[in-house]
């Protein structure tokens, strides 16, 4: 039946787009999960992992094709499933925590990761948000999964068979598992996780079966041992066997918590409770439809579709809720940071470092109330943990730079949302800003430094030092604005408004680029714009040098004017894709993303320069914006295995897409403008939460009508380049006349151009 179902489905998509501009009705169905997973260590198109689950759910699931704590947990190359794993990944490069994983098998009782391993085929194998199926060829059975936000429902097809078992492995690293045949259950935990939490960690399971065990069996390490029932261990499981008929299904609802077995109990029963496999699959595709179906989409582009709502999923994935509904009714979490069960939200698994540019501005303009919940969340990290995260996973990670909390904080307030405690997360920022924290990547590194020379020099053994001053200097514009807002006093407000401008002293006139600069104040005179690394961040000087989000007039006045600025950014396109590798000793795969895209130096695969083609608007030159961003989405993003271009990196990559696909980018966030690039589709309506709606028209877009010739804004000409955040969210029309030409006559006056701090003095 479900099989027939999902054909049906097929079918449907296929015909919505028989005729031109017909309207997306079921959004979930042009997600393909699998865009991204054909990925390695070496050459990442995505590296991402088909996540079961919904929306900002606290656990999600996948197959598992890698070997037990390999972050590339599933790889669209492999050939075989080892399991099914509950996961809180972010990123292979962050690996995972709180993970145990299911698996059934057949005949001989093989416990072992290798050993239980399945071939499996694409061919066999149907991968949505809400659902998941796959054939298991050695077993003859078949897997399929839903899920709830902290529960799945697992739905297992057997043949006929004397010994059908169910595999639970609670992983490596510290585990537990009990047996209790008299109520078809198994509880237990793992400890396992990659950093960032307390000794006490542990994440509590449960699972409940629908049909009662003929033998039991747990083993620790190597060992199986049969009717023991409980065990306890560096490395535990369990086996739990039934006599199937063929075609027999048995049912497993599974739950987990961070703060009790008990806890785990009710999160079962909460979310799962007595609702069949196909009620949690419709309650699930329903709710995904409801997320994704904020942005409509009616063009007859199907390829282009399916790559929006691809993307559009990936950005409502992380940061994963970690908090819980108690006994009482009230929200709980378990806190990374000191191990005690408090009030309140609590949130995980995302890098601001990445996600600050356009994923949380996508959120505040699409999805507010979830940021306002992830806002009260930054609340606790800081009350619980002393600083604010800038990675966490699911605490405090070492890894990037920069202080970007300032930017999600600052641009949500000034963004209009309201209802929590934003004094104290300016405290947060300031505390932020002023010292070093616990670890490299918390606080600021070089501190010290920044806030008596004006930069973090090259020469004091601090790594990726110009990218620190750069990003730095954002940072405190980002809290000037909130300053600003929040009436703080005025010498308070005068001191970031001195160290925004920061920026200035890494700008080297001799290469009229970015550069690291020695404590003594000279530039290094062999200073190498090509290399990678060193006094930058996963990037080179042509990459971080656009990184003055804030004052790109300022910018402009250090390259030498408008004509000078506009030939620079041509240049990272007409300059070759080489590179000095030698900081690292090797091609990292940033490097090797960059130079086999045939993009010059553009490097969209990693996020430091994916706002730098709309700069363009900021001299004089949109069309050029125009023409790039159609490009970039047009060669880089494909609704495929290998459809993106680099790291997803938790939904930024994703949102620079849904962005540019509407016709307009956050270059700088905490300001409260877009910048205009061009649509993608004929239509584009967006559904705002105060209930109004906003319609982008572009009829005439092909592609080869990529440029703006007209604008008009509630039927009034629009010449700017920008346009604001509450004027959308007021509603209404933006109507883009599109043509094969550039207009090279609109947005041409300097009155046209977005926001830049220079410009408004």
């Amino acid at each position: 039946m479900r099989i027939k179902y999902l054909i049906f489905l097929g079918l449907m998509q296929c015909c919505f787009f028989v005729n031109a501009q017909n309207k997306t009705l079921d959004p979930v169905e042009y997600v393909n999960p699998l865009m991204g997973t054909q990925s390695l260590h070496n050459l990442s198109n995505g590296n991402t992992y088909p996540a079961i689950c919904r929306p900002w759910g606290m656990n999600f699931w996948t197959p598992q094709t890698g070997k037990m704590g390999d972050g590339w947990a599933y790889t669209y190359t492999a050939e075989k499933i080892r399991g099914f794993k509950q996961t809180h990944q972010p990123s292979p490069w962050m690996n995972d925590y709180g993970q145990f994983s299911i698996m059934p098998v057949t005949g001989k009782t093989v416990f072992n990761e290798d050993e239980r391993a399945s071939w499996f085929s694409h061919k066999a194998e149907t991968s949505k948000p809400y659902y998941y199926s796959v054939y298991l060829a050695d077993y003859d059975v078949t897997t399929e999964i839903t899920a709830t936000e902290r529960a799945a429902h697992f739905q297992i097809t057997f043949p006929d068979n004397e010994k059908s078992s169910i595999i639970i492995d609670a992983f490596d690293k510290g585990s537990y598992i009990k047996i209790i045949p008299s109520e078809n259950k198994i509880i237990g935990y793992t400890t396992r996780n990659s950093g960032g939490v307390p000794e006490n960690f542990k994440n509590y399971f449960v699972l409940q079966f629908d049909k009662p065990f003929t033998a039991n069996s747990t083993w620790t390490d190597k060992t199986l041992t049969k009717d023991k029932l409980e065990s306890t261990g560096l490395h535990v499981g369990a086996v739990v066997e039934f006599k199937t008929q063929k075609g027999e299904k048995v049912n497993i609802k599974v739950a987990s918590s961070f703060i009790s077995a008990e806890q785990a109990e009710l999160n079962l029963k909460n979310e799962l409770g007595q609702a069949t496999f196909d009620e949690t699959v419709e309650q699930s595709k329903n709710e995904w439809n409801k997320v994704l179906g904020r942005i409509t989409i009616e063009d007859d582009n199907a390829e282009k579709v399916r790559t929006f709502y691809s993307c559009l999923y990936r950005t409502v994935c992380f940061p994963q809720k970690q908090y819980e509904i108690d006994k009482n009714g009230d929200i709980v979490h378990y806190s990374p940071y000191n191990g005690k069960i408090l009030p309140g939200y609590m949130f995980a698994g995302t890098g601001f470092w990445d996600t600050f540019r356009a994923l949380y501005p996508l959120l505040n303009l699409v999805y507010p109330s979830i940021n306002k919940e992830m806002q009260e969340g930054l609340i606790n990290d800081y009350k619980e943990g002393g600083f604010l995260p800038e990675w966490s996973s699911p605490g405090f990670r070492n890894v990037m730079v920069g202080n970007n909390s300032a930017s999600v904080v600052s641009d949500a307030y000034m963004k209009g949302l309201r209802g929590y405690d934003i004094n104290t997360l300016y405290e947060a920022l300031v505390h932020g800003a002023n010292n070093e924290g616990p670890m490299d990547a918390v606080g600021r590194k070089g501190v010290s430094y920044y806030n008596t020379l004006g930069y973090v020099p090259y020469d004091v053994k601090i790594n990726e030092n110009a990218a620190r001053t750069l990003e730095y200097a954002y940072d405190d514009f980002a809290i000037w604005k909130l300053a600003k807002a929040l009436d703080r006093p005025k010498n308070e407000i005068k001191l970031f408004e001195k160290r925004m401008l920061n920026y200035k002293n890494v700008f080297s006139p001799a290469i009229g680029l970015m550069s690291g600069r020695n404590k003594d104040g000279s530039f290094p005179a062999k200073f190498n714009p090509l290399k990678w690394g060193d006094a930058f961040t996963e990037g080179n000087s042509w990459h971080y040098s656009w990184s003055v989000f804030h004052d790109i007039q300022g910018l402009i006045n250090l390259m030498g004017g408008e004509k000078a600025f506009t030939a620079k950014l041509d240049a990272v396109f007409t300059t070759p894709p080489v590179f000095d590798d030698t900081y690292y000793g090797s091609v990292i795969h940033e490097i090797r993303e960059m130079q086999i895209m045939n993009m010059g130096q553009y490097a969209h695969g990693n996020q430091p320069i994916q706002h730098m083609i709309y700069l363009y608007n900021y001299a004089g030159e949109p069309w050029k914006t125009q023409y790039w961003s159609r490009e970039v989405m047009n060669r880089l993003y494909k609704p495929t295995p290998d459809g993106y271009c680099g790291d997803e990196d938790n939904g930024q990559t994703s949102a620079w897409y849904i962005f540019s696909a509407m016709g307009f980018y956050p270059v700088c966030p905490a300001t409260e403008e877009y910048v205009l690039g061009a649509p993608l589709f004929k239509k584009t309506t967006i559904q705002f939460e105060n209930k109004k709606q906003l319609i982008i028209n572009a009829t005439d877009n092909s592609e080869t009508n990529r440029y703006v010739d007209k604008l008009k804004w509630n039927n009034s000409k629009h010449e700017k380049n920008y346009i604001g955040h509450f004027d959308l969210l007021e509603g209404g029309e933006l109507n883009f006349d599109m043509t094969s030409s550039p207009n090279l006559q609109r947005g041409t006056s300097s009155a046209d151009y977005p926001y830049s701090y220079s410009a408004s003095k």
